[in-house]
């Protein structure tokens, strides 16, 4: 698999991460095979947060992380807070507290990049820049970064930190494209045109911030994946035809249009089928032609000015 470099090469990654939201229902051992799977693959980032699965998923990767002796040095863990049971908190305190919880459920003394999970519109910057300090004196967080973010937001928390931002998180898929829509209907009068994000792509690739997306298959808000379904007809059949071109599963198709975007965008894959993820990750051996990454764009829905 091809790598990437992430907060100016202090971290050399796979250029797809696996996902562990959706890991807290299996068992240790099955956990340990998809781990096993993705380290097969070329995967050595793997991300978390400490509510999916109400801590179960973070416990589990683990337990089977602890069982497997010489991975945890081999491997990029990360991992976010901020989200509580109805309502967002980036509290000192809280930081603080979430972190050595997920510490303890991930059976490691360190994590390589933590992420403030959602924005919380009650964001002390100060806090956050004291526990970040904190984390990053004591060596228990190495790099920090945010999820679903703005620019103006990323650059208030900046004029406080002593650390740089190197992730940003967002949704991103075939389907869901809004933050390159806007570029690409620059001065229009239609709703493709509309800046709904700050123009994050552009400030992410001006500033060195790297973007990972989220549900890469999914489409709307966790409606449902794109893949096989008759509401996206025109794009399956157009993925069928590039899959069959470069003879690899249509599953890597959509992974492969994330990739060929110049801003090194890392896709986080959630799936927890080995078969799946091995499927996924022939995506890195394909160089869509910007003809056919154009092409997918429209056959999901999308016009061209």
């Amino acid at each position: 698999m091809r790598t990437i470099e992430i907060a100016n090469g202090e971290i050399r990654s796979s250029e797809i991460a696996l996902g562990c939201m959706r890991i807290a229902d299996m068992s240790v051992k099955d956990v340990s095979k998809l781990i096993n799977t993705a380290l097969e693959e070329g995967i050595n980032f793997f991300d978390h947060a400490d509510i999916y699965g109400g801590g179960k998923s973070e416990e589990l990767f683990g337990t089977a992380l602890k069982e497997m002796k010489g991975v945890r040095e081999k491997i990029f863990i990360q991992t976010k807070c901020g989200i509580r049971d109805g309502y967002y908190d980036f509290s000192r305190d809280h930081i603080l507290e979430a972190v050595d919880g997920s510490l303890k459920r991930l059976k490691t003394d360190y994590i390589d990049v933590l992420l403030l999970h959602r924005p919380d519109a009650l964001v002390e910057p100060e806090e956050v820049a004291e526990a970040f300090s904190i984390l990053h004196a004591s060596g228990k967080i190495r790099n920090f970064g945010v999820s679903n973010h703005n620019p103006m937001q990323i650059e208030l928390l900046s004029q406080y930190l002593n650390q740089r931002i190197i992730v940003n998180q967002l949704q991103l898929s075939i389907t869901n494209t809004g933050m390159i829509d806007a570029g690409l209907n620059v001065n229009m009068q239609i709703d493709k045109s509309v800046d709904r994000d700050g123009s994050v792509l552009d400030y992410c690739r001006l500033n060195g911030i790297t973007i990972q997306a989220w549900s890469p298959f999914q489409y709307g808000f966790f409606e449902g994946t794109f893949l096989d379904n008759p509401k996206f007809k025109t794009l399956n059949d157009e993925m069928d035809k590039v899959a069959k071109k470069y003879d690899v599963p249509k599953d890597a198709i959509p992974i492969a249009w994330i990739l060929k975007h110049p801003a090194k965008i890392q896709p986080i894959v959630g799936t927890t089928n080995p078969k799946h993820l091995k499927e996924i990750c022939q995506a890195s051996n394909v160089n869509l032609t910007r003809k056919e990454w154009y092409d997918l764009y429209k056959a999901a829905g999308n016009k061209l000015p």
